[in-house]
């Protein structure tokens, strides 16, 4: 039994380390998305996705492994343990990211609105209130 939690503990390791690239890509994400830099955002989904498959195998491997292994062990114990914190770190830095996603697309539609002269468009005026477009702004343009 000694020799299966270990390769458990083994497998387990593995998938901390998977979490751990996903966090850090994660990062990296949020920063592209923050700077307005897309570039490297399709690079970071592309590695993602790769970890992603590389964790759901190991999580495979280790569930028929745990099906016939009866004994627990502290080390294997811990290593649940800090998979799932880490696991629960990654989907919230994941939301943070869809959210700062979200915003960005946002700001690029609001502007791209005021500068087609959306009918919709809004501006803001001296005291920061949104004002509705309308259309002055683009038609008034000589450049």
């Amino acid at each position: 039994m000694a020799d299966h939690n270990h390769l458990i503990a083994s497998k387990l390791t593995q998938q901390v380390s998977c979490l751990e690239s996903i966090a850090a890509l994660l990062d990296d994400e949020l920063n592209a998305i923050a700077s307005k830099r897309g570039e490297g955002l399709k690079s970071i989904a592309q590695q993602k996705i790769s970890l992603l498959q590389q964790i759901q195998t190991i999580d495979k491997e280790v569930q028929k492994l745990s099906v016939n292994n009866d004994s627990k062990d502290d080390d294997v114990t811990a290593l649940i343990k800090q998979v799932n914190s880490l696991l629960a770190e990654c989907k919230k830095k994941n939301d943070v990211n869809a959210h700062a996603a979200h915003q960005a697309q946002l700001s690029v539609k609001q502007l791209k609105d005021i500068l087609i002269g959306s009918p919709s468009s809004m501006t803001y005026d001296q005291g920061g209130s949104v004002v509705q477009g309308d259309k002055t702004i683009v038609h008034n343009l000589k450049a």
